[in-house]
């Protein structure tokens, strides 16, 4: 019948009232796992856990120190606070 496939949800529609019904939690972590899905590259990946180790094993060795969070945020209030000087 013509018409008929206009009244029939699509596949995307059906899973997605899926999904909404599921707890918070549950869409949360598929959110989660749906954006790391589309960002995956090889190359990038690679290059994030080659910095992480090298950034771990440069505090292991203790030739870098570890500053607390709030610090940077501090150090920069006084820049964040000049008004903007347009040139």
């Amino acid at each position: 019948m013509p018409g008929l496939e206009l009244l029939m949800p699509t596949h995307i529609e059906v899973l997605e009232a899926e999904v909404l019904n599921l707890p918070t939690a549950e869409r949360s972590r598929l959110l989660e796992r749906l954006i790391a899905s589309l960002d995956v590259d090889p190359e990038i990946e690679e290059a994030w856990v080659f910095e992480a180790e090298k950034r771990e094993a440069e505090l292991t060795s203790g030739s870098v120190v570890p500053i607390p969070e709030t610090r940077p945020c501090r150090d920069f209030e006084p820049v964040l606070s000049e008004p903007f000087a347009s040139s």
